[in-house]
C-alpha cells in the first residue's frame, strides 16, 4: 500500500481543530457545527446545553429546535421548569403518560387527602346510635321489672343509714372507763370489818364488809380519773333482811342530799342474808379528777347491811 492521504473518513484521523490548519481546510474541515470539524465525523459534539434529555436523534441532529440560552442569563428559579429539560412523555414517541386514579370518595382537603370532616360526622352518628340503643334497652328493662310486680327491689333504692349509737350504749362505753371497787379494797372506819361467812358476795374471794350497824362505822372509796364535773350514778351491791335500811353518803367531806336507800328489795324475812343480795343507787355530783366517797352509819340511820361492791356510771341512770 502506498502511503498517502486517505481523507478524514477514519476516526483516528479526526482532528477537532483541523479547520485551523491549511491541510485540514484543504480536506474540507469546517468550524464545529455538529462534529469535530471534518465531514461525516464519527463523534457528534454538541454545544453545552444544546442536547435535550430523552429526544431522539436522527442523523446527528435533534428533531426539536433548540433555543440557546445566552451566557450569563439565569437558568430559571428553583422549582421552575428548566427550558433545557423536557420530560420524555412530552416528546413525540416518548413514554406514555400514566393517569393516577382519583381517591375514592373524593378529596376532602388540599392535596386530595382523606375527608376528615366526613369521618368525624360518621363517628358522631355511630356514637349517637349507640346511645339511643342503650336508652331504649334501659327503658325496656325498666318496663320488664315493673311487670314482675312491686316486690322486686330496685337498683335506685338507697341503703338505710346505719343506726346511731343510743344514749344507753354511749353510757355503757363510758362505764368501762369509770372505776369499780371490791369490798376488800375499801378503807374501813370504826369497827367495820371484812368477812366471808355469808355466801353470795361477788367481790374477789366472796368477801364483804360487815359490822356496820354501829354509829361511826364506815367505808371510804377514793375515786381517781373522773373525766369531768357533773352528775354520776353510784351503785352499791348489798344484802339486808327484815325492814329497810338507810345510811349517810358523804362526798368530798360534805353530806350529800338524802341518805342511801338500802331497802329489803328481795323481801327476805327469815334472817338469811345469803338470800338478800341486791343493788341500789344514788346520784351524787362529782368533781373532775379525784373524789372521796364515804358511806357511814350516823345518828338516826339504820345500818344492818352487808356491803359487797361499788361502781360508777356517768349521768343519772337506773341500771
Amino acid at each position: 500500500m502506498t502511503p498517502g492521504n486517505n481523507g478524514a473518513s477514519t476516526p483516528e484521523d479526526d482532528d477537532p481543530f483541523g479547520y485551523l490548519y491549511a491541510d485540514g481546510q484543504a480536506n474540507g474541515a469546517q468550524p464545529p457545527s455538529g462534529g469535530y470539524g471534518y465531514p461525516n465525523s464519527v463523534s457528534r459534539v454538541r454545544a453545552v446545553g444544546e442536547r435535550q434529555y430523552g429526544q431522539p436523534q436522527y442523523g446527528g441532529q435533534s428533531t426539536v429546535p433548540q433555543q440557546q440560552q445566552p451566557y450569563g442569563q439565569p437558568q430559571g428559579a428553583y422549582g421552575q421548569p428548566n427550558p433545557h429539560y423536557a420530560a420524555p412523555e412530552s416528546l413525540p414517541g416518548g413514554a406514555p403518560v400514566r393517569q393516577q386514579p382519583a381517591p375514592a370518595g373524593g378529596g376532602g382537603g388540599r392535596g386530595g387527602g382523606p375527608n376528615t370532616k366526613g369521618l368525624l360526622i360518621g363517628a358522631v352518628a355511630v356514637v349517637a346510635a349507640v346511645v339511643v340503643g342503650i336508652a331504649v334497652a334501659m327503658s325496656q328493662g325498666d318496663t320488664g321489672d315493673e311487670s314482675k310486680g312491686g316486690d322486686q327491689p330496685t337498683a335506685s333504692a338507697s341503703a338505710s343509714p346505719s343506726p346511731t349509737p343510743s344514749e344507753s350504749s354511749t353510757s355503757e362505753a363510758t362505764e368501762v372507763e369509770l372505776p369499780t371497787i371490791d369490798a376488800k379494797a375499801l378503807r374501813l372506819g370504826g369497827t367495820a370489818n371484812i368477812a366471808s361467812d355469808v355466801p353470795g358476795a361477788q367481790s374477789e374471794g366472796g368477801v364483804y364488809v360487815g359490822n356496820l350497824n354501829q354509829v361511826g362505822n364506815s367505808v371510804t372509796w377514793t375515786v381517781n380519773g373522773i373525766p369531768e364535773e357533773g352528775a354520776y350514778t353510784l351503785f352499791s351491791r348489798f344484802s339486808t333482811v327484815g325492814e329497810d335500811q338507810e345510811m349517810t353518803l358523804t362526798v368530798n367531806g360534805k353530806p350529800f342530799g338524802s341518805k342511801i336507800n338500802y331497802g329489803n328489795f328481795t323481801h327476805t324475812s327469815d334472817g338469811d342474808f345469803s338470800k338478800g343480795w341486791t343493788q341500789t343507787y344514788t346520784w351524787p355530783t362529782l368533781a373532775k379528777g379525784t373524789n372521796t366517797i364515804t358511806v357511814s352509819c350516823e345518828q338516826g340511820d339504820k345500818c344492818n347491811v352487808l356491803l359487797d361492791q361499788f361502781w360508777l356510771k356517768k349521768g343519772q341512770v337506773k341500771g
